[in-house]
């Protein structure tokens, strides 16, 4: 098992960590473990779409109709002889 050291953590969080752990009859490190492990129990939400993302967010919004830009040849074809 691994050893990590948190500093400079704010009194008001250290003090509301300390009730916490009186609460629930533990140490402030075992109420610490339990708050990260069921923080972190979760599964990790994998990376999503940004097309999709974007889609989800605003697609209750309705859509938008654009007109159709006119188009031409950028040049003229080449002509290979056949």
């Amino acid at each position: 098992m691994a050893v990590m050291t948190i500093r400079n953590i704010d009194d008001a969080i250290k003090t509301r960590l300390r009730l916490r752990a009186a609460m629930h009859g533990r140490s402030m490190e075992e109420e610490a473990r339990d708050i990260l492990r069921s923080a972190l129990s979760t599964e990790v939400p994998r990376p999503r779409n940004l097309g999709q993302a974007i889609h989800e967010r605003f697609g209750a919004l309705g859509g938008v109709d654009l007109p159709e830009a006119p188009r031409e040849a950028i040049r003229a074809p080449i002509d290979f002889g056949e």
